[in-house]
């Protein structure tokens, strides 16, 4: 029985190759989203359903089906199996993309595993990406089936949980790359403080991102495509006539008019934290990573409103989502190497190759 880890290497090369696939599972579904195609596969059968329709009448029996669910009957009434099977061919691609992210971790893992290579906080922290795995896949199908009842749109709230998994993912498996690869280094009280300030704006990309979803499943986007006023007010005086306590969190309005602004401010935190990061205790990675950091910013800034200018194309919209993730993903990576520069890294006892512990 084998007792080492596999290399670091092949772990990094592993993971990182799951974050790709994840980048591209969010590429796939904002096209799915954009284009209407979400609630074309009425059912979810995991294993079944990895084959598409092979014959025009398994086609026409996928149609009859999707015939008998709101979308079709209230709004794509008119629509011909042609039609049809252009919207189906998004969201069976998305599906097929998720089954394929999860053998592409469970095969590998179950490899290892059954030669008794995975032990620890290594395997703690693999297991708990299955796990979001499992509750990503599971959410999707939840998301889609809030569509299919009496309103034929899914639920924002659930949208949000979804993309929030995606986070959760994606971010779980950049901090074990991070703890598989980092290199320690001396760090100082500033650095302390700047670490607070990544933590920060870390938490003002998430709430920024789920501000986003709210507005996608809402689609609000489509309620006031001008900038930076809303239909020539700063703040749309319909909302003192419909706003309550009740219904804030599902008002479409106010939802644009909060992602508007938290991304103008979470834009003026980039900005002031790459000025911070100019101080010369600061490691050059680490200023390298601000400014990364701030011309995602301002990339992400342009893509959203010209997105909204142009009442949501398909290519901006996806662009706007993915710029979002790799923002993301690079404010982790950045508090991960902050994190860490406290930490000492302790070695897996196991292990001849001296991979960092799990963290």
């Amino acid at each position: 029985m084998h007792t080492s880890a596999p290399p670091t290497r092949t772990l990094v090369y592993w993971l990182f190759s799951g974050a790709l696939l994840i980048l591209a599972m969010v590429v796939i579904g904002g096209i799915t989203r954009l284009t209407g195609s979400g609630l074309s596969i009425v059912e979810w059968n995991v294993i079944s359903g990895t084959l598409p329709p092979l014959t025009q009448a398994a086609w026409q029996v996928a149609f009859e089906k999707y015939q008998q669910f709101p979308e079709f009957q209230k709004v794509n009434f008119s629509m011909t199996l042609v039609d049809f099977k252009q919207i189906f061919w998004w969201e069976y691609l998305h599906r097929l993309l998720g089954r394929v992210i999860g053998l592409v971790f469970i095969v590998p893992f179950m490899f290892w595993l059954v030669r008794g290579q995975l032990s620890g906080r290594l395997l703690k922290r693999l297991l708990f990406i299955l796990f979001l795995g499992m509750c990503q896949g599971a959410m999707g199908w939840l998301m889609v089936k809030s569509g299919l009842v009496d309103n034929p749109h899914v639920s924002h709230y659930r949208l949000a949980a979804h993309l929030c998994l995606a986070l959760a993912l994606i971010s779980t498996i950049l901090w074990t790359i991070g703890d598989l690869t980092f290199k320690h280094q001396r760090s100082s009280h500033s650095d302390l403080c700047f670490l607070r300030s990544a933590k920060g704006l870390l938490a003002f990309l998430f709430l920024q991102i789920v501000l986003g979803a709210f507005v996608a499943g809402l689609k609000a986007g489509f309620y006031y495509n001008t900038f930076p006023l809303m239909n020539g007010e700063v703040y749309p005086s319909v909302l003192h006539e419909v706003l309550t306590w009740q219904n804030f969190m599902e008002n479409g309005s106010l939802m644009q008019f909060v992602h508007r602004w938290v991304g103008v401010g979470v834009l003026g935190l980039l900005f002031r934290f790459w000025l911070k990061s100019s101080r010369p205790a600061i490691p050059l990675k680490t200023k390298r990573l601000a400014l990364i950091l701030l011309s995602l910013g301002l990339v992400q800034v342009v893509l959203g409103i010209a997105t909204l200018l142009l009442q949501v194309p398909v290519l901006l919209g996806v662009l706007h989502q993915v710029v979002a993730f790799v923002l993301f993903s690079c404010g982790v990576v950045l508090v991960h190497q902050l994190q860490r520069a406290y930490q000492v890294p302790a070695m897996l006892a196991h292990q001849p190759e001296k991979v960092p512990a799990l963290r």
